[in-house]
Parts: structure tokens; sequence; C-alpha cells
């Protein structure tokens, strides 16, 4: 193990006079960056790229920043920039930040895999013309409302009803997925994720970006049925643990070195919904929810933390698990103290050169 991943392990022992911040730690740690990126990236362009995609979600600030960094890290790994060319997201969840890709990051590992020529999905409007045949000989048939030979516009093609997405193979042979709006609709609802935005009232994606998030949808269900390279499966896991609204648990080191991997514990029915809340309770133990929230570093972040939690836990769990909610948000509320050894640690000790 080198002297960095010992420095990163010993981080959690450090404290706040000695912790970093994201933007200090990429540029601390940029030659770990440069070891675990494609022979094709240059380390400077992912630092810029993150740092950009840091700044422009300010909640990035709330989460421990070796997640963010790992989160980086990881997507380096796979060949993705985070960021403005959507091909790989920066999320807060909890006190911690997930590695989301977006449905570009998907369609360019399965073009990096050598086994897919091309991949491409397009939302269905209500005056288009669409036609899907099954069975024995499938065909898919699709022309946008015209207008001067072109595309018609938005409002003039109408209301998104649907989405496909098709991928063209090695040797030539073609496949697609199709989903209706209701489809998308359903998968959407039953996601966890998604549901615990609605709980907390906060604005989704989903209301922001339907196309996009129509899009990835059934660009995720056509990439789970085609061959896969290690990169577009681990993708394909990452984004399901976020559906399933559970933490990616990214390390540093882990990152680094290539050997973090997610844990799915089960599969998701047909339907794409998440195991019930009696059986993520027991995935996940009561203390380990306990210690999500006492590392909640944000009154934003704690919502979110217990509105995870409290679906996994009842009776006495349920309770103990309110009693440290409160004692959290009463912390958090509290006027500033002195830091005491007990404090969550933001940030990787300076002493990489120890």
């Amino acid at each position: 193990m080198s002297q960095t991943l010992r420095n990163l392990q010993k981080s959690r022992q450090g404290t706040p006079a000695n912790a970093v911040s994201f933007p200090a730690m990429l540029e601390q740690f940029k030659g770990e960056i440069a070891r675990a990126l494609p022979r094709h990236l240059s380390p400077e362009r992912i630092v810029r790229v993150a740092l950009t995609a840091f700044r422009l979600n300010p909640k990035l600030a709330d989460v421990d920043p070796r997640s963010v960094f790992a989160a980086v890290i990881q997507s380096s790994q796979l060949g993705l920039e985070v960021g403005l060319m959507g091909e790989a997201h920066l999320v807060p969840f909890g006190s911690q930040c997930q590695l989301i890709p977006g449905y570009q990051g998907l369609m360019k590992l399965a073009r990096n895999s050598g086994l897919v020529q091309d991949i491409y999905g397009h939302e269905v409007r209500i005056n288009d013309r669409f036609d899907i045949v099954l069975g024995l000989h499938r065909s898919l048939m699709h022309e946008p409302l015209k207008q001067n030979g072109f595309p018609a516009g938005d409002d003039e093609r109408g209301a998104v009803v649907g989405f496909y997405a098709v991928a063209v193979l090695k040797d030539g042979s073609r496949t697609f997925h199709a989903l209706s709006r209701e489809q998308v609709e359903q998968v959407r609802d039953h996601s966890r994720g998604y549901q615990m935005v609605r709980k907390l009232r906060k604005e989704s994606p989903w209301d922001t970006h339907f196309v996009s998030m129509g899009l990835k949808t059934v660009i995720r269900r056509l990439c789970n049925l085609l061959p896969k390279s290690p990169e577009l499966a681990m993708a394909l896991a990452m984004d399901e643990l976020n559906e399933r609204g559970e933490t990616q648990n990214l390390g540093v080191a882990e990152a680094i070195d290539g050997s973090w991997a997610p844990v799915l514990d089960e599969q998701p029915d047909d339907t794409g919904q998440a195991s019930d809340p009696a059986r993520a309770a027991t995935r996940k133990p009561l203390a380990d929810l306990l210690a999500g929230i006492g590392q909640a570093l944000s009154l934003e972040a704690l919502d979110e933390v217990y509105a995870q939690a409290e679906d996994a836990v009842a009776g006495d769990d349920l309770e103990q698990l309110l009693r440290a909610y409160r004692s959290r948000k009463a912390a958090l509320t509290a006027p500033s103290q002195p830091s005491s050894p007990s404090s969550p640690i933001r940030g990787v000790v300076n002493n990489a050169s120890a």
C-alpha cells in the first residue's frame, strides 16, 4: 500500500484543524488521480472538471470531501467526466457523495466496450408517427412530425408519450427497447431515491429534466440487455444503488487501487421496485443507521439521512432513530462550540509527506 493510501486511511483520526478542503485535496493528490486514469485522460483536465462540478453544486460543500474525492477517482476509473458533459454527476446523499452515471455516460461506456457500434435514444411525442412490432421479426418505426422536411418543434409535436433506445451490435445486428410514458413514470415512482425526494418535498431531476430522465430510464434498460464491459456493468450497478436509495459507500483507497465494487444484496423486481423496508432493515443494521445520523454535517443532510433510514426500521428501533435525529439536530443548531475528538472529520489530514 502506498504512503498516500495510508495517509488517506489515517484521515479518520484527524482533527478539523488538520483537514483540507476538496479543492485542496484534488491538488494534493493529483498524482494519485493520474495513476487512476486511463491513458487518454489528463489529470489536469479531470481536476478542472471536478472543481467545476463541485462549484456548480454548493450542497457538495456539506458532505465529507473524501467521498467527493472518491467519486471523482471512481469516475476517472470508468473513463467518465463529471459535470456539464452529462456523463456522470456528483450528487449529495446525506453526509456522502454519490457518483451517478448519466445516460450520455452509459452510452459512452457501451460504445467503448467494443461490443456495441452505436447506441441512441429518443422521446416520442403524441403527434409523431410511431409503431412497434414484436415477435419473430421485430421492428421499430419513428417518424417525428415534420415541417418543411425537418422535425417540428416540441410544441407542435405535442406531449411526450414514450421513449425508446436502439443499439447496433458489433456484428451489425440491432436491438431496441421501448417504454410508454406510463411505464417510465412507474419506474420513477418505485425508485426509493425519488420517493425520498418527494417525502422531503424537494425538487427532483424528474421535475426539471423529465425527457433526460426518461431517456436514461430506457437506455439503462437496454444496456442491461447488451453485452457489457466491466466498466458498463459497474456504472449500471452504481446507478441501481442510487435508484434503491442506498449509499454507494465509496472509499478513497478502494477507488484509487481499483478494488471498490458496489454491493447489490438482491435484485429489484421487473417493475424496477426496490426491496421493501422490512427486508432493507435486515441488510442495514440499526447501528449503521444511527452512525449515518451522527455523521450528518448539515440539517439538510440530516433530514435526507433520516428520511431514508426511517423506512427501514420500526418499533423500538424507530424510537432510537428518532432520538438520535433530535439529538443531532440540536447539536447542529446549537451555537458553535470548541471541537471535540468525537466531531465528524471533514477532509484529509495534510500529512502526505509524512
